[in-house]
């Protein structure tokens, strides 16, 4: 008998422990989960912890908390100005609506398809709106905004958030690669052009600038030149006018003297005159104070 209860006793506490176990789950720190009974959602469970359940009857579905990344395959596009651009881009979300998100999905897989085909479309609609330059400039920031808000737009409802959406690149297609090669080559060669063409106009302005600069400051130069040797000349003059009138003998010796002085100044020169000649009259005075 005593045996008997011990079994029975050992059995029910076998089958206790069965049931608390079938009654408890764990939530992690990264999952969410959804407590279903006979396909019906019964609870939503968001913070970490350990739960319960209705044993046997009510099962468990964990949906995870952290961000995931769907990335596409190669897209092409084709721009507002005719280009064609082959685009790889990826999403990051999360699921912040277990509920919505089972309802709309059931598992991860249908998720990802999902939102790629809404990244996709997104992407040729909004890229198809703009021109190439604006594409690979500056404003794919922005277009990486609108982007993620028309994505969101359309997921939110299915209990995902989109937080980021970015183009990993945006080439062209090998056969259109050379023939923007070529375009832009003769766009800048055009540029260059230009750019000489104008510089030469200013370079050639400058020198003619320069030049009337130069003539006007040449002539000023020379006519201040003129100006003071006339002045000098004029002063010159009286000064040997007064002087000649004061002495008129000593201002003929004088200048005789710069005359000789001026005359037999390079060795080399020949001079024939005749002793008699009125240049040499005050050697000959010279002369006869001498003999005398």
């Amino acid at each position: 008998m005593g045996k008997t209860v011990s079994t029975v006793l050992a059995i029910l506490v076998i089958v206790l422990g069965f049931v608390a176990a079938s009654a408890m789950f764990t939530v992690k720190e990264t999952e969410q989960a959804i407590v279903m009974q006979f396909g019906e959602v019964k609870d939503v469970v968001q913070e970490p912890g350990l739960k319960f359940k209705l044993p046997f009857v009510q099962n468990v579905i964990t949906i995870d908390k952290r961000v995931l990344s769907v990335g596409t395959q190669r897209e092409e596009v084709v721009t507002r100005d005719q280009k064609r651009l082959m685009v790889d881009s990826f999403a990051r979300f999360r699921i912040s609506n277990p509920l919505l998100y089972y309802q709309s999905f059931g598992n991860i897989n249908v998720a990802f398809s999902r939102v790629e085909t809404i990244l996709n479309s997104q992407l040729r609609q909004i890229l198809g709106r703009e021109i190439l330059t604006d594409i690979v400039s500056g404003e794919r920031t922005r277009l990486m905004d609108t982007i993620k808000n028309q994505v969101n737009a359309e997921t939110k409802s299915r209990g995902l958030e989109v937080v980021d959406v970015r183009i990993v690149r945006a080439d062209l297609p090998d056969a259109n690669s050379q023939k923007v090669f070529d375009r832009m080559r003769t766009q800048r060669e055009q540029e260059a052009k230009e750019i000489r063409a104008t510089g030469a106009e200013i370079a050639q302005r400058i020198r003619a600038n320069a030049d009337r600069d130069r003539t006007i400051l040449i002539a000023e130069a020379k006519r201040d030149a003129e100006i003071t040797r006339g002045t000098g000349d004029a002063e010159k003059n009286r000064i040997f006018a007064e002087a000649f009138g004061k002495d008129q003998d000593f201002f003929s010796f004088y200048r005789s003297m710069q005359a000789y002085r001026e005359s037999i100044a390079d060795n080399d020169t020949t001079m024939v005159l005749s002793p008699d000649s009125e240049f040499f009259r005050y050697f000959d005075s010279q002369a006869d104070k001498t003999r005398n």
